[in-house]
């Protein structure tokens, strides 16, 4: 048995260490740029606390602050390897790809091209939809509460984490339109499967915003509403790529008149 899985983990070492090469390199890359990638990260809070020195006199001299030793080096290690993420996820969708490619038909091994690029886009379009759309009224919402009483002091170590984790749970949630396209693809699933598991989907997505984004019933719904409409999206192209056996419809059909 292993002499068969032997093969298989030598093509993951492989993959694997180009995935770690490219991040490494592209770490460097990125920490070259951490001020100008921190300057970004940090906008939307910096607005947030201006907003609130617009409203309340009390929360004026509101601040980003730092209260560890080296606290600022580690935050740019950490914005870094965010941006280096980014910058490398190309390469890293296509070592999975490559990995995977070995036990796909001709016809499949094609869809590399359209893997990276929309695997890439996806996860971007989340990322960008977090920063522009959900973030400023989530951090609005939260600096904004309890301003007239205290001044606000956000720890940059906190909010950096707290920023990261909110981009990459949007990140990784646009990406289910392409994750169902090619599992379809590769027929571990169809549009009846994805249809009957709607009513669950729609718990765990909203149970996942719930865990990403900040406590406030907006930002968790900024959050769950597009990734509903994704899943929709998603059985719309499983449909057209793997739709289910129509002998199962037909079944379907009958198993729901005689329920009536």
């Amino acid at each position: 048995m292993f002499e068969e899985l032997k093969p298989h983990l030598v093509e993951l070492r492989k993959r694997l260490a180009i995935s770690v090469g490219a991040l490494i390199v592209g770490f460097f890359v990125m920490f070259y740029f951490h001020e100008a990638i921190l300057d970004w990260i940090v906008q939307p809070l910096n607005d947030a606390l201006e907003a609130v020195g617009r409203k309340s006199i009390n929360a004026a001299n509101g601040m980003v602050t730092t209260n560890q030793v080296g606290g600022a080096f580690f935050v740019a290690l950490k914005v870094s390897f965010f941006a280096d993420i980014l910058f490398t996820l190309p390469i890293i969708l296509s070592q999975i790809w490559l990995f995977v490619a070995p036990g796909l038909y001709a016809h499949e091994k094609k869809m590399i091209l359209p893997f990276i690029v929309g695997g890439t886009v996806m996860f971007l379009v989340g990322v960008l939809f977090a920063y522009y759309i959900v973030t400023p009224f989530g951090f609005d919402f939260l600096i904004t509460f309890g301003s007239f009483k205290f001044t606000p002091l956000i720890n940059i170590e906190d909010y950096v984490g707290f920023f990261t984790k909110i981009m990459f749970g949007f990140g990784l949630a646009f990406e289910l339109p392409v994750f169902s396209y090619f599992l379809a693809l590769l027929g571990l699933i169809d549009d009846k499967t994805m249809t009957n598991f709607f009513k669950y989907a729609v718990v765990i997505i909203f149970i996942v915003a719930a865990m990403l984004t900040p406590p406030d019933v907006l930002t968790q719904l900024l959050m769950a509403g597009p990734l509903v409409v994704l899943y929709g999206l998603s059985i719309l192209i499983v449909k057209v790529v793997n739709p289910a056996p129509k002998e199962d419809e037909e079944e379907e059909e009958e198993e729901q008149k005689e329920d009536k």
